[in-house]
């Protein structure tokens, strides 16, 4: 049985990639290409790509930037251009919220992970992009996905300040957020 499938698969031959293309305006300028790990944060990747195909990320600005750690968006609820974004940050979209998918894979530069509350099940429609290692995150976050494109764009998203890195202004956006395979 375990060689059929086997032969099936690659018969079939590669599986289709899926990942997100996100065009971002602001300080930053330009387009960035995440690769999606399905196979690592199946619940996660089905959320993030049902929301993107949706338009919910459209115009979600990044609310949470900190120089050196990582740049954050995905506020669906609360992070809208136009909206208030003192509250950006809070809110996450009407699915629920996902039981963590955690994995051995590292945070490092690009990688890009859920956000969520205290309670590790708490991830719902806010990512975060690394702009550098982070190891202290290993195993805490469910990774999601990397950055395969447009890493200097992500490094150009405008920073904010204080510990907690709000975006004072107007902050980067994502203008339009696109499933890929």
């Amino acid at each position: 049985m375990l060689k059929h499938t086997l032969i099936a698969l690659l018969a079939a031959g590669p599986a289709a990639a899926t990942g997100l293309e996100i065009d971002i305006a602001g300080e930053a300028n330009g387009t960035v290409v995440i690769d999606l790990f399905e196979e690592v944060a199946p619940a996660h990747v089905e959320q993030i790509t049902a929301l993107a195909a949706e338009g919910a990320y459209d115009n979600v600005v990044f609310h949470r930037v900190i120089d050196g750690f990582m740049a954050q968006t995905g506020d669906v609820e609360f992070g809208q251009v136009g909206g208030n974004m003192s509250r950006a940050g809070m809110g996450g979209s009407d699915r629920p919220d996902l039981p963590a998918e955690f994995s051995d894979i590292e945070y490092k530069r690009g990688i890009v992970g859920m956000a969520r509350a205290q309670d590790p099940n708490s991830a719902n429609s806010q990512f975060f992009i690394m702009f550098a290692d982070g190891p202290f995150l290993n195993g805490q976050y469910t990774v999601v996905g990397q950055v395969t494109s447009g890493m200097d764009v992500v490094d150009a998203i405008k920073r904010g300040e204080g510990q907690n890195g709000a975006v004072i202004g107007a902050p980067d956006v994502m203008e339009a957020v696109r499933v890929t395979e």
